[in-house]
């Protein structure tokens, strides 16, 4: 194979629906022998320092959410700048479109047009080597991610007044991922018949990520159902399978008053980090994410202090996949884990830079879906060949979400006994 095989010969956007049935944008690109696409998720709950989302605001099309300007740029700006170059050059063509863009958020050009063209690049180059994206893009060891599943939804993510955005379940007690996707779909489905049979069948409506969104609001409640499904599937909480939650505390965050709205009160940021400590003490609860808004790196830092010797605290809002940010996290002991998402960061160059940085800080690694997700299975490949250890990509339910849970048993099937599932790991892990 030869250098000129990876040269860029095309790259063309389109505008496609996501899992919300909103618009975004999926970018191809080919090389001389080889085919790259990549689809760009959205989020709902979106941090405020993330890169920026180019829309339309046209009212007319899509209630004004259509991403023909992104598209369009893709096609007019980014494309003209990256023909010719070599697909394996993946810092260099990131870097010159971050130039192009100009801007510190990606706002000009927008970073669903530059991730959508950075992430297909990555899947060509990968093609045009014929290897999985996955062995392309590993720096090191290959480690298949536990499951973090999302199967009781709230927040942004439901129609129901649970104030926590998501409950999720962690088989990290099974001997393979494989084993760890069968017991979090027994799961889910043991946590459905019960949620119907207490609730009625409006309780097993389902969330952005497939989740049950039962007609509830008290948190504890909420993780007692779940609690209770574990063990009627057959399995142990705290053995077999551990609790994770995503607050996502800026949803629920009044700025005037400075207090967090829970379970249809108002709570200081004193009386939310008892209700974490409270909650870590009745529950195998090993996984709380942006638990404080995304600017309180004092709270943070209590909670982890507090916490962190036994349970992971996830930064999502508060660092959205940026270094700087993430690195001011580590000088003030904020967190101690990463939550990693493509189109926060924009590009794949900064991704893995994020994630070195996060590493180097010896903070664990999730890496993510988004809720507007697409049927593209690109995080699956990341997670193992970053090494990340945790995948978050939704409830075992929805062809977005078990698309990437199909890819990563494929994944497994493929590199065998080379790569080591991460769930008893994880298991066993004690931060701080």
């Amino acid at each position: 194979m030869s250098n000129s095989d990876y040269r860029i010969t095309t790259v063309e956007a389109r505008e496609i629906l996501d899992s919300r049935g909103n618009p975004t944008v999926q970018v191809d690109v080919r090389t001389e022998t080889g085919f790259g696409r990549f689809s760009v998720p959205s989020g709902a709950s979106k941090g405020r320092f993330e890169a920026i989302e180019l829309r339309d605001r046209d009212p007319s099309r899509y209630l004004g959410l259509g991403v023909l300007k992104a598209v369009e740029n893709v096609r007019k700006h980014l494309a003209p700048k990256v023909k010719g170059m070599d697909a394996r050059q993946q810092g260099e063509i990131d870097s010159r479109m971050l130039e192009l863009d100009g801007t510190p958020n990606k706002s000009h050009l927008g970073a669903n047009s530059i991730l959508g063209v950075s992430g297909a690049v990555a899947r060509a180059a990968a093609d045009t080597a014929r290897i999985p994206l996955y062995k392309f893009l590993a720096h090191g060891h290959l480690l298949v991610p536990v499951p973090m599943m999302n199967i009781l939804n709230g927040g942004k993510h439901a129609g129901n007044e649970l104030a926590f955005q998501e409950f999720m379940i962690i088989p990290a007690g099974l001997g393979s991922f494989r084993e760890a996707l069968r017991c979090g779909s027994e799961v889910y489905h043991v946590l459905g018949k019960s949620l119907e049979k207490k609730l009625g069948r409006a309780a097993v409506n389902v969330g952005d990520e497939g989740g049950f969104a039962p007609p509830m609001k008290s948190v504890h409640d909420a993780l007692e159902e779940v609690n209770f499904a574990i063990e009627e599937a057959g399995y142990s909480p705290g053995r077999e399978v551990l609790l994770g939650i995503d607050p996502a505390a800026d949803s629920f965050f009044d700025e005037k008053s400075g207090t967090y709205r829970v379970d249809g009160k108002s709570l200081s940021a004193g009386g939310l980090f008892n209700m974490y400590c409270e909650l870590c003490d009745k529950f195998p609860l090993r996984s709380i994410e942006d638990p404080f808004h995304d600017e309180d790196f004092v709270g943070f830092a209590k909670l982890t202090k507090r916490l962190g010797s036994g349970t992971q605290i996830v930064g999502d809002d508060l660092f959205v996949t940026n270094s700087a940010r993430l690195e001011e996290g580590v000088s003030q002991g904020a967190a101690n884990a990463l939550l990693v998402k493509l189109n926060q960061a924009g590009t794949i160059t900064e991704t893995v830079t994020a994630v070195e940085t996060a590493r180097k800080a010896e903070y664990g690694l999730v890496v993510s879906h988004r809720s507007g997700e697409t049927e593209d299975s690109t995080i699956a490949d990341v997670a193992v060949a970053y090494a990340a250890g945790q995948i978050k990509t939704g409830a075992p339910a929805r062809g977005e979400r078990t698309m990437k849970y199909n890819r990563l048993l494929e994944i497994e099937a493929e590199i065998g006994t080379e790569a080591s599932f991460f769930g008893p790991a994880f298991l066993e892990h004690h931060w701080g």
